[in-house]
């Protein structure tokens, strides 16, 4: 059975399907609701007289036929799309849509401050940001590209600094530390109330500090253990113990009184920020533009 022209469309509505193994993420996606999806696809395998998909209350996996047309239009579409988005250059004001999967400060720090100059400038170019602090494949899960620390960047991609390296302090408030005293040593932390630090990668992180050539980690004793920087930072205005935070975090805190950085001489420096993409797509124009303004506003230096 041959595919008509009208069937382009369930080929794209099929596409994002088995990169989501999601009708309601797909249908995030595509501006179309679940069932429209799903019902769309039925349709569509009825046509083909071939079955695509296997559909379960939890999840939608691939079949055989599914598999096989999956690996045979990727790169078609995937062409097709690039060729629309290389049109952009010919507009007068550039158009589109870029997904950014990106860690909860880079959001915070980083994207916030740039926003309102790319909205501004660009209005037909749109920014779909989900922040996840999590490492997850940003190819397959559809997003155009990733902002995370340096070091922790996928290998096979494409990358970019966008900010300095990032300074890495211990602060707590006023009250703890008239209450507790304040630390002289890192080792002086284990007769401290610490809030434990939880990574994306699931591993709670050692404390890492560098004075001259001498450098320590250090495993906090944590009552409480988190993975959200902004609540971590609220519990440290009450008084609850000392955290260790990028400086960009804390630096309006610290400036207003708050919060008190501790252990000054021994703060530490991680990789910075930075944006990484496959290298098998060319990269769509509002993300350009997006990358071009961050180094050029330059939020958090460079």
């Amino acid at each position: 059975m041959s595919i008509s022209r009208p069937d382009y469309g369930d080929l794209n509505y099929f596409l994002t399907v088995a990169r989501y193994r999601s009708f309601s993420r797909a249908g995030v996606e595509l501006s179309v609701s679940s069932s429209t999806l799903s019902h769309a696809l039925k349709s569509f395998e009825e046509r083909l007289g071939v079955r695509l998909l296997n559909r379960t209350t939890r999840s939608v996996t691939l079949t055989a036929a599914g598999q096989q047309l999956l690996e045979a239009i990727s790169e078609p579409l995937g062409a097709l799309d690039e060729a629309i988005e290389g049109l952009n250059r010919f507009r007068e004001s550039p158009a589109g849509l870029v997904r950014l999967n990106v860690m909860q400060d880079a959001a915070l720090y980083l994207l916030s401050p740039v926003m309102p100059v790319l909205a501004e400038r660009y209005p037909d170019v749109q920014i779909d940001i989900a922040i996840n602090n999590r490492m997850i494949d940003v190819v397959g899960e559809g997003f155009d590209a990733g902002i995370r620390y340096g070091g922790t960047v996928p290998e096979d991609m494409v990358t970019q600094a966008l900010s300095a390296p990032i300074a890495w302090v211990v602060v707590g408030s006023p009250d703890y530390l008239r209450r507790h005293g304040e630390p002289q040593h890192p080792n002086d932390l284990q007769q401290h109330r610490c809030i434990g630090i939880r990574l994306g990668s699931g591993r709670i992180y050692q404390w890492e500090f560098e004075r001259g050539g001498e450098s320590l980690n250090v495993s906090v004793p944590s009552a409480i253990t988190i993975d959200d920087g902004p609540i971590a930072l609220s519990l440290v205005e009450k008084g609850v113990g000392l955290v260790y935070a990028t400086e960009p975090s804390v630096a309006a805190l610290v400036e207003s009184g708050k919060l008190r950085y501790v252990l000054q001489d021994w703060r530490s420096f991680g990789p910075s920020f930075h944006i990484y993409y496959s290298s098998r797509r060319q990269l769509p124009v509002g993300l350009r533009l997006l990358i071009d303004l961050i180094r050029e506003i330059r939020p958090l230096g460079l």
